[in-house]
């Protein structure tokens, strides 16, 4: 089942957050809509703590969960790789878990 949920990329403005472009453009992840669809069940990415922004300092989206700030994931059992945190030692997504902490 997929839900509609707010985009954390541009928390749910539609505006590009980081005014690349120019101030009216639309966001790079929702096409401006201000809400993206992600399949259910949903668990907040770890990756980026949910704000859909590459935490490595980059100005695009999360390489994890697109920007949506939550991938689709059914399971709640930790990757023992990357104990959960989504990153390996270099700062990189886990290759085990792809960045989503859970296997």
């Amino acid at each position: 089942m997929v839900k509609i949920i707010k985009c954390a990329f541009c928390s749910g403005t539609g505006n590009d957050p980081f005014d690349l472009l120019s101030p009216i453009s639309h966001c790079l992840v929702c096409n401006g809509t201000g809400k993206v669809e992600v399949e259910e069940p949903l668990k907040k990415c770890v990756f980026c703590s949910g704000t859909g922004k590459n935490p490595l300092g980059a100005r695009v989206s999360c390489i994890v969960c697109g920007g949506k700030g939550n991938n689709h994931c059914e399971s709640d059992t930790k990757c023992k790789h990357c104990k959960g945190t989504g990153k390996s030692s270099d700062g990189l997504p886990c290759t085990r878990c792809r960045g989503k902490g859970l296997i």
